[in-house]
């Protein structure tokens, strides 16, 4: 028998909430290209798409903003919860006990939307809490006027941030929700078979997300921008990388065999940044010169600009620091959790796969 690991390619469910086709380099959210939607809607436009099925009308989405903004203060007793984690605690742990503990006294069945936009109003609140706590800072209040991306970086500073910085957060955040059967919405899937409650899902899918091959790639982007350093630099030190047999980081995808459409979504969405960050315009000169060096390197190998190259280039021109660049994905990625953590409640069967035994048996019968 051939050795199985990983269930690739092992269909484990049904869904109309998103498609991945990495051969034609297609992302869909309930029927509408996510890179549109990215570029063109709000965050909480595409939450609401993505719990209801639908775009919102004007009425709804002004109600969902107003229920969002309510939602994003957190209580006293995570508060104090939080404050007592030592330091060393990295974040993705502090988040991953303080959704757990959020759902006390929510653990009902099935779980709910309400849940759900609890769950990702507050979600940014207890980073930016954190991160301003561990750096000697004041905790910055919710601003309700607000949208969910300008307050996330408005609760992170201390400062309203440019709408230029809030449109490319937005749109990164958007193309974060939700890409089919991953390893964190699985193991959220997973979890909520058992008909444990959404609190107890999403914090298992923190835990999934933590994991270094599923949320950590835009480290490794940003380290290699950082020792480049110069557009001057940059053909040299390809050069070199791919010479030596370095993996450019930020090219290529396990999924997509085209360009990342969250890549091209991230392009479009981030031109009014163009001349106006030096960080940025580096970003976008190594991204030119390593596609035409890969091409030339490892002609037909189809090796596209990816999501965590953009993600590397937004994060760093935001002046956002690395240990909140998992948290971020994490709060962009909560609303398609939860809207899979209700999908697979309306028709739940517990997983139960099976796997096969390689041990050794009992030399007789018992």
């Amino acid at each position: 028998m051939a050795k199985v690991t990983g269930l690739e390619g092992v269909v484990a469910g049904e869904t109309d909430i998103g498609l991945v086709d990495g051969e034609r380099g297609y992302l869909v959210y309930r029927g509408y290209w996510a890179k549109e939607l990215a570029v063109t809607r709000s965050y909480e436009e595409v939450a609401h798409l993505l719990w209801n099925g639908h775009l919102p009308s004007a009425e709804e989405l002004n109600l969902l903003k107003q229920e969002m903004a309510a939602a994003r203060s957190m209580p006293e007793y995570l508060c104090r919860m939080i404050d007592l984690l030592p330091a060393s605690v990295p974040l993705m742990l502090v988040l991953q006990s303080a959704v757990a503990a959020l759902g006390e006294g929510n653990a009902a069945w099935p779980p709910t939307q309400k849940q759900g936009m609890r769950l990702t109003s507050v979600l940014p609140t207890i980073i930016a809490y954190r991160y301003r706590k561990l750096n000697g800072l004041t905790p910055v209040e919710p601003l309700s006027e607000l949208g969910h991306a300008a307050n996330y970086l408005y609760m992170l500073t201390g400062e309203v941030p440019a709408d230029t910085h809030v449109k490319a957060l937005s749109a990164y955040m958007i193309l974060c929700m939700e890409h089919g059967m991953n390893a964190s919405t699985f193991a959220a899937r997973v979890i909520l078979s058992t008909e444990s409650d959404m609190c107890a899902a999403v914090s298992g899918a923190i835990g999934a997300m933590k994991g270094p091959l599923h949320g950590g790639a835009p480290y490794e982007v940003i380290s290699m921008l950082e020792d480049i350093g110069t557009k001057e630099r940059a053909e040299p030190w390809l050069r070199h990388a791919l010479n030596s047999g370095t993996k450019i980081m930020g090219f290529g995808h396990r999924i997509y065999k085209t360009k990342d459409p969250r890549a091209e979504a991230l392009q479009i969405a981030t031109q009014e940044m163009i001349g106006n960050d030096s960080s940025f315009d580096l970003a976008l000169h190594v991204e030119a010169t390593a596609i035409r060096l890969l091409d030339e390197y490892k002609p037909g190998r189809r090796l596209f600009t990816n999501v965590e190259f953009y993600a590397a280039a937004i994060l760093r021109a935001l002046h956002l620091a690395p240990e909140i660049f998992t948290p971020t994905f994490t709060a962009g990625r909560i609303v398609g959790w939860t809207s899979h953590i209700m999908e697979q409640a309306k028709s739940n069967r517990i997983f139960r796969p099976q796997s096969v035994y390689t041990g050794p048996m009992p030399e007789a019968e018992f």
